[in-house]
């Protein structure tokens, strides 16, 4: 199922971020009394009443002709447009300005739902003066305070209600696979290259393809789904306001895919943004391959391929089970050989391993390299069990799993892996108390 996307939007310094923290359960954007602090969208998970949602949190609108005011409402347009439903937020303290009233305005015309919040009545004296803001004619106003967390769960009560049903037909012989990396690295001409036309935009300009395209097709009698995202670029250094917005479009594509490529360029050489991206794909728990993208631009000596992949095994530590192929997407070369390998990364993230086979590779590994004593007690692993997949997920059966420790964790993996494969494929090991 696709995540909903609900949209935060407000006049500057009616607790906009405040009630964003409080709804994704941790303070990701910055809170501070100044107007217009928050400049950018930001961007989060949260869930309520077991539905999982996308929080975009934005800039405050103002009329004035201040210092990023044109910026911020454009990025809010964005918003307004992409999210499922907007929580349009006002300062019950004050009542209503013309800032106000210009946002009603934009979402009256965007036609999409709208929650009212009036937010900072935590003083019963604050109460009545929400029926004020019926007059903006955008809904029926609730009573909330951000900061005590008075009035949130009948917010949330009101956008679950109004969450459109984002349930996706999916094919399930269809591979679904995703090609993200920051900007310019030549994710569109590689998608041109896997799909053997000019599906999509080739330029050499930072930023071309903003939208996410998805394109059905056949291969060896395999079928597959191509989503080519638009670039990632570090939230500091993203300076067109539609561009912004494809991040979120890129976590979208991560999500719904079974296997991502991750592109790096060859050329440039591995940056801090790249390291960045890479992680929303193993966060996701899907099948990597990392793909060095412009190899026939490089110098190359007999070193030069194993030098890179040693660099890329030490910057990329936590992709240490994705494959590595270097291609020129450009010429052609190689590409040929990403199939087998998405085919393969595809089908260990969906690797099932029986209990009895399991647990006997458990207790060698216990053999061969027994617990230690950490926090005050010794681990013992009575039995285990795979409870799901995508990604390969075990419960490790213990005494008590304060007692695991990290680099045992880290061992157990290592022989699972040796053991049953899982290339491609990050896999999860949780320890729990037997009863």
């Amino acid at each position: 199922m696709r995540k909903g996307v609900m949209a935060i939007v407000g006049r500057a310094n009616v607790g906009k971020s405040t009630i964003f923290n409080r709804i994704v359960g941790e303070r990701i954007s910055i809170v501070e009394d100044v107007p217009g602090v928050t400049r950018d969208r930001i961007y989060a998970d949260a869930s309520w009443l077991t539905r999982e949602f996308r929080v975009i949190d934005t800039g405050g609108i103002e009329i004035e002709d201040a210092s990023f005011t044109e910026q911020i409402k454009m990025q809010a347009e964005i918003a307004i447009e992409e999210a499922d439903v907007i929580l349009f937020v006002v300062n019950g303290r004050e009542g209503i300005t013309k800032e106000d009233e210009f946002v009603a305005r934009m979402l009256q015309k965007s036609r999409k739902p709208v929650v009212l919040a009036v937010n900072k009545i935590d003083d019963q004296a604050y109460k009545d003066n929400i029926y004020d803001f019926y007059s903006l004619g955008v809904g029926n106003p609730i009573a909330v305070s951000g900061s005590h967390g008075i009035g949130i769960g009948d917010v949330l009560d009101e956008v679950i209600q109004l969450m459109p049903d984002t349930e996706e037909e999916y094919d399930e012989d269809e591979i679904r696979f995703s090609i993200i990396g920051r900007p310019n690295v030549g994710k569109s001409s590689l998608t041109n290259a896997l799909l053997g036309e000019e599906r999509v935009i080739v330029s050499d300009i930072e930023g071309t393809t903003r939208d996410a395209i998805d394109t059905a097709f056949v291969k060896d009698e395999q079928k597959y789904r191509v989503v080519d995202t638009a670039g990632m670029r570090k939230k500091g250094k993203i300076y067109e306001n539609v561009e912004k917005y494809s991040i979120l479009r890129a976590l979208s594509a991560v999500e719904k895919s079974d296997v991502v490529l991750v592109v790096v360029d060859g050329a440039q050489g591995i940056i801090e943004q790249d390291k960045h991206v890479a992680g929303y794909a193993h966060e996701a728990g899907k099948a990597v391959i990392l793909i060095v993208n412009k190899w026939d631009l490089v110098q190359k000596d007999e070193k030069t391929m194993q030098n890179m992949e040693k660099e890329l095994r030490e910057q990329f530590k936590y992709l240490d089970y994705a494959p590595i192929i270097f291609v020129s997407a450009k010429e052609h070369k190689r590409v040929g050989l990403l199939f087998p390998m998405i085919q393969e990364v595809y089908a260990n993230n969906r690797k099932r391993v029986t209990t009895s086979v399991l647990n006997d590779v458990l207790i060698d590994a216990q053999a061969m390299n027994p617990t230690t004593t950490f926090n005050g007690g010794r681990l013992k692993i009575y039995y285990a069990n795979q409870v799901s997949i995508c990604p390969p997920t075990f419960i490790l059966f213990t005494n008590d799993p304060m007692y695991l420790h990290f680099s045992y964790k880290r061992y157990l993996e290592n022989r699972l892996r040796e053991s049953f494969g899982f290339e491609g494929t990050p896999i999860h090991i949780i320890a729990r108390k037997r009863d």
